[in-house]
């Protein structure tokens, strides 16, 4: 096992691999930027080293700084996190390259799932359904035309490269089409430094549903269950529960297997999301593969019992899975609540600022994942997100309920933040009886929805 460890990002995700690698007795090494100097999650780390100023691309982005961090404490592996450098697979084969293992997949598996016309190649090889479309990048918006032509308008048209809802436009005639392929790739260039668009027909009343995927270097691949994923705004999730409350078991089984099957089928390896569009008919269509941990992967551990993160070192220290699919066992019910500094009311907008109260809720069933305490300040150069709300219950209505009362025990003051949309989705009916699509917190968003 590893002796130390570097942490190559900031805020509650780091927080969260510290703390897993304090449990496994692995030194850690933070890295923060000078608007992080004061950031609570220093202070649980063994070292800290400041990689330059508050831009991304100065400090979290900056490859060199992280890789000279790393190789000054003689740390034995990197851990990337979620978000910045997580699926940068020129940064993955660097890390190895410095000898340093990578706690990640291969860079041929990121760089392959990266491209996500690739993927949807790939895994229609392996054996996985995929949303009718382009196989490849487009040339032009002409060609996206004839394959809208093909499959039926609304399309999506969707950055190749990246996530987080970049790159992606929804269309519903030929008129828009031509407005949105050019918005699409230039916010594809400037967010990812790639303009290629693939286009998908859009499944009406989908719900995204994704699975857990845990694979070793020896071939075995098993799955965790599903992770509902159809609370959405803007293609960005603000809300997940496990299990989703539409799907079978013998489903389950089912798309969990053939979704573990074709992690191994690439050779892939560490922890990954597979992640589907389920129509209205119940069949399911590969989206994407996620190369990285998932901001919503506590719901799936709360009730699975597996810590995804201590998986995922060690399995890159070479040791086989502990756990094979008969032993998994899911039990009871999760919500996550993506608490962001934002004001709901001002079209979320984002609201940095000193948190001047953060009182969390306590109790049995209840997890909170954080990096803030009283007096912190949000800085205005990153992610939003200041903590994760999950609560678990015996059943859905009683997790439902118990998260009801954990929203209204959890205070923050000094900023705008999501609670009170939360608040709003767990008492719609709509919610309460799992009847949703990707689309329906837009609706009731915009008054849309009765």
């Amino acid at each position: 096992m590893f002796r130390r460890l570097l942490v190559a990002n900031r805020g509650e995700v780091a927080d969260r691999i510290i703390r897993a690698c304090r449990e496994m007795d692995i030194e850690t090494v933070a890295v923060y930027s000078t608007a992080d100097a004061d950031s609570p999650h220093l202070r649980l780390a063994d070292r800290r080293v400041c990689i330059g100023p508050a831009p991304s691309s100065e400090s979290y982005l900056n490859m060199d700084a992280i890789l000279q961090a790393a190789e000054q404490n003689d740390c034995q592996a990197l851990h990337p996190g979620f978000g910045f450098l997580a699926e940068n697979a020129h940064f993955a084969a660097r890390v190895r390259q410095q000898q340093i293992t990578w706690i990640g997949p291969p860079s041929r598996s990121i760089a392959r799932m990266g491209d996500k016309a690739e993927a949807r190649r790939a895994m229609k090889a392996a054996g996985l359904p995929t949303i009718p479309g382009t196989e490849g990048i487009l040339d032009d918006v002409e060609e996206a035309r004839q394959a809208a032509a093909e499959v039926g308008y609304p399309v999506l048209l969707k950055a190749t490269a990246g996530g987080g809802g970049k790159g992606m436009r929804s269309c519903a005639n030929d008129e828009e089409l031509a407005k949105a392929y050019s918005e699409a790739s230039i916010e594809a260039e400037k967010a990812f430094g790639n303009a290629g668009l693939y286009l998908e027909k859009v499944l009406l009343g989908a719900r995204h549903i994704e699975f857990q995927v845990l694979a070793d270097a020896y071939g075995s691949a098993i799955h965790l269950g599903e992770r509902e994923c159809s609370i959405q705004r803007r293609h960005q999730k603000l809300l997940e529960e496990a299990p989703s409350p539409v799907m079978e078991e013998t489903k389950r089984q089912e798309v969990g297997r053939r979704a573990a099957d074709a992690a191994a089928a690439i050779g892939y390896t560490s922890a990954g999301t597979m992640e589907f569009l389920r129509d209205v008919d119940g069949n399911h269509y590969f989206m994407e593969m996620n190369t990285r941990l998932q901001v919503e992967h506590p719901v799936t551990e709360m009730i699975s019992g597996v810590d995804i993160v201590q998986e995922q070192i060690k399995i890159a220290a070479n040791q086989p899975l502990a756990i094979q699919q008969a032993d998994v066992r899911i039990g009871g019910h999760a919500i996550e609540f993506r608490i962001n500094a934002e004001d709901p009311d001002q079209d979320f907008r984002p609201d940095p600022g000193k948190i001047t109260v953060f009182e969390p809720p306590s109790g049995d069933g209840i997890r909170i994942d954080t990096h803030v305490e009283p007096g912190y300040e949000i800085p205005p150069f990153y992610d939003s997100m200041i903590a994760k709300l999950i609560v678990r219950g015996s059943d859905r209505k009683d997790a439902i309920e118990r998260s009801e009362r954990a929203l209204d025990d959890f205070r923050i003051e000094g900023v705008k933040t999501t609670i009170p949309i939360h608040r709003r989705i767990l008492a719609e009916p709509a919610f309460r009886e799992g009847a949703y699509d990707t689309l329906w917190l837009e609706r009731l968003l915009d008054g849309s929805e009765v």
